[in-house]
Order: structure tokens, then sequence, then C-alpha cells
């Protein structure tokens, strides 16, 4: 049988030609473990249409789904300091940052472009997760600030789209330093009148959920996401305790007050236009008309008021003096008179 192997098989090679087959055609689903064609999945925008679970989406493919018809211009961020601290644990921290954008084709974390969203003038900042998982360094201070002046400088409105696990550990303090700087750039975005809104992705956590994230105006976040400072698993072994379940997901923060909007990837776009056109062109404020009140409510005040005081009136009747109660009274007379003149000396007359 070995000639059929080592002569007929290349023959029939060579007449038929090899065909070579694209890797990664099959996904599948984190969740459900559903094997998803990869072209129905960049159709449906890598959300999984047997459980609609939203997987994470790169900076490129975030801003073409955006802005209008795809098409926006990249802002340049300028150069930072590189390997600040000459960071190493297994591996050098320069070596790490350049394995990373020759595998993500970025600079840094952090991409920053602008153009039109449903018309209106935008800025848009993406963390990809894919570059060490989404952190935030010196690089990402310096692209906030950027993108917030050029939101300045264009009256636009500033969308922060964050996917990050925190601070960069290889940076030190230096990471933690841009917590400060990424908030002073969301204040001279609200000095300006102008909005800012945040997307919350997963998944966001650490020093981005502790600053810029948390500070938008109208916090949107996507279905499923998990948002939190600290891990579950942390927080669990600390207070001793059970979580309830969905902790940190977008629900759970949505029931609770801290995130605004939740809503599916496929609605995304259209419910930034709308929450950016509601902030930038609020119009012309309605006329107060009177409210004419119920004959009730009339009633009720009728007779909540206090009626006038009214003085009383006292009738005396003088009843006149009987004979024998006025002959007592005439009597007394003349003896008081005669008691007077002897207290002055003189002679009391008869």
């Amino acid at each position: 049988m070995n000639w059929l192997k080592n002569w007929v098989r290349p023959k029939l090679r060579d007449l038929v030609g090899t065909r070579e087959i694209p890797e990664n055609l099959w996904h599948k689903c984190p969740s459900c473990e559903q094997m998803i064609f990869h072209r129905d999945l960049d159709t449906n925008l890598r959300v999984c249409p047997h459980c609609t679970h939203h997987m994470r989406l790169s900076a490129t493919e975030r801003l073409e789904m955006l802005f209008d018809e795809g098409a926006y211009q990249t802002a340049e961020l300028p150069e930072s300091v590189q390997d600040p601290l000459k960071f190493r644990d297994q591996k050098r921290y320069s070596d790490r940052l350049r394995d990373a954008r020759n595998k993500n084709g970025s600079h840094d974390a952090l991409t920053v472009a602008h153009g039109t969203m449903g018309g209106m003038n935008v800025v848009v900042a993406v963390l990809d997760f894919g570059f060490m998982g989404g952190s935030m360094g010196i690089a990402v201070g310096e692209g906030l600030l950027v993108a917030a002046r050029l939101a300045v400088v264009q009256e636009a409105s500033l969308i922060v789209v964050s996917a990050s696990g925190g601070a960069r550990m290889q940076e030190g303090i230096l990471s933690l330093m841009q917590m400060v700087r990424t908030t002073i750039a969301v204040n001279e975005v609200r000095e300006a009148g102008l909005p800012y809104i945040v997307v919350l992705t997963d998944p966001t956590t650490g020093g981005v959920s502790a600053s810029f994230a948390m500070l938008g105006d109208i916090a949107v976040a996507e279905r499923g996401a998990v948002i939190g400072f600290a891990g579950a698993r942390v927080i669990e072994q600390t207070i001793r305790a059970k979580l309830p379940e969905g902790f940190q997901t977008a629900e759970y923060l949505h029931e609770h007050g801290m995130v605004d909007i939740v809503v599916d990837r496929h609605e995304l776009r259209d419910t930034l236009i709308r929450a950016t056109g509601l902030l930038r062109n609020p119009g012309r404020p309605g006329e107060l008309l009177p409210i004419p009140l119920p004959e009730t409510a009339t009633e009720m005040e009728a007779e909540s008021k206090p009626e006038p005081e009214v003085e009383a009136v006292v009738e005396v009747e003088v009843v006149p003096e009987t004979e024998a109660e006025a002959e007592p009274k005439a009597e007394a007379k003349p003896k008081a008179r005669a008691k007077a003149e002897v207290q002055d000396g003189r002679q009391p007359a008869e």
C-alpha cells in the first residue's frame, strides 16, 4: 500500500490542486458554546444569534459601526514616555508593548476619531481590550486630553467607549495619575457646555470605572457588560458573603441607578444619536399656560378660608333701684358729710 501513498496520492494532488482553507471560519460563543460562521457573526455585529451574547469588538470595528457610513478621521496622538519605570516581570514591558502594537496595529489601547453621527459632529474615543486588556497608562491619559480638547475646538460632543481592565500595572503610580488627568479632560468638555456620553462595554473595571467611565452626562451600557471596580471573587473573599445573582452586570447596575440606559448593540448607534440630539438641540421651551382649577378644588379653597371675626355686642339692662334700697344710701350721705366737717374742725350742722 506504500505505492498508493507515495506515488498515487501525490499525483492526484498535483492533478486536482491543493486549496488552502483559512482558519477561524467558525467561532464558538463563550456563553452558549454554539458554533457560528464568521460571516454571520460579522453581519450580526458580533452578537450571538442564539443567546444574544455580546462579544468584544476591536476599536476599528467599533468606529465603523458608530460613524455615518463608517467614515471617520483618526486623530494623531502625541508620543508618550516609553517604559518610564523600566519595568520587567517575566517579560520586559517594552517587549510587551511592541508585541501588542504588532498584533493590533495600533499605537496604544486608545483610538481617537472624529466625524459625524446622525449629521452631528462628534469625537469618539475607543478603548480596545485587545491591546493589553485596554489598560490605562500615560498614553491613554494623553489621548483622552486630546479627545476632549478636539471636541472643544470643533464644538462637538465627546463619546467615550470603555473596555478596560483598569490601570496599567507596568507604569505604577504614573498610571494612577491618569485618573486625575482624565477627570480634568472631562471637566474641560463640561465647561464648554458640550455633551459627554460614556458607553460602558464588557468589561469596564478598575481605575477606568473609578474615573472618566462613570462621569458621563448619560451612561449607556451594552447588554450583559461586566462593570465594576474590583472583581466579584475578590469582593466575596473580602466580605465573606455570597454576592447576588447578576452582580456587576449592566442590568444590575441599571436597576440600582448606576447606569441610565442598557441597549442591544444593534440599537446603540440610534440611541447615541437620539441622546446627542437631545443634549445639543433641546428646542425652544414651551409657553407656560395657567392650569384651570377644578370645581372641587375651588370649593375646598373657599372652605379653607377663615371666617371674618365678629365683635360681640352685649346689651346691659339697667334696673332701677327700689325705694327700700335707695333709703339707706340717702341716709349715708349726711353722715359722711358730718364726719368730714368734724375732721376739718367745724361744727357739724344739725
